[in-house]
Order: structure tokens, then C-alpha cells, then sequence
């Protein structure tokens, strides 16, 4: 049974990027008041495996986080809704737009 996963990044801050055992599935902007804030991949996890995060903020750093650290989703539904409640704020002009 397929298991799902949020990966983010954010502009000039991180990147979080596929590694083998993640499949992407649907790719999402966030941008509120005008600027792109972060991206969002929900991908289908195969297996176990580690992302690779790099750190953007100074010299680039790499990161290898396990996915055991994610937390899952076990259908494309339950991904998409903590994605929008993730984004979600009162008083924050903001949308998700698929790619």
C-alpha cells in the first residue's frame, strides 16, 4: 500500500530534493502577498531511504535526512488536506497553486 510524504522548500533558505524511493506525485507554489514563499512535493514513498536537504542560508550544506522522520500520509487525500492546513492562516493573503 503506498504511503505519501511533504517535501519542502523554501527560496534562499533550503531545497529538499528526490532521492531513489520517492516519486513525485504533485508539485505545489505557496505564495503569499505576492512572493513565492516555498514549494511543496507530495511524493509517493517506495522504501525507506534519506533526503537530501541542502542548506541555502550561507555556504551550501548537505543534509541527509532519514524519511523514517517524515511524517506519512496513506492516500493522495490526506496528503492534499494537511498541505492545505499547513498553509492555512487567518489573516495571511496567501494561495496554493498546482504546478
Amino acid at each position: 500500500m503506498p504511503q505519501y510524504v511533504i517535501l519542502t522548500s523554501k527560496p534562499g533558505q533550503f531545497r529538499t530534493e528526490l532521492t531513489p524511493g520517492l516519486i513525485p506525485v504533485e508539485t505545489y507554489d505557496y505564495q503569499a502577498q505576492g512572493r513565492l514563499r516555498a514549494q511543496f512535493v507530495i511524493a509517493e514513498l517506495q522504501h525507506e531511504t534519506k533526503l537530501r536537504v541542502v542548506d541555502l542560508a550561507g555556504e551550501p550544506i548537505l543534509n541527509l535526512v532519514p524519511s523514517k522522520f517524515l511524517p506519512r500520509f496513506a492516500d493522495l487525500d490526506a496528503a492534499r488536506a494537511e498541505l492545505a492546513h499547513l498553509t492555512r492562516f487567518r489573516s495571511v493573503e496567501a494561495e496554493l497553486v498546482r504546478q
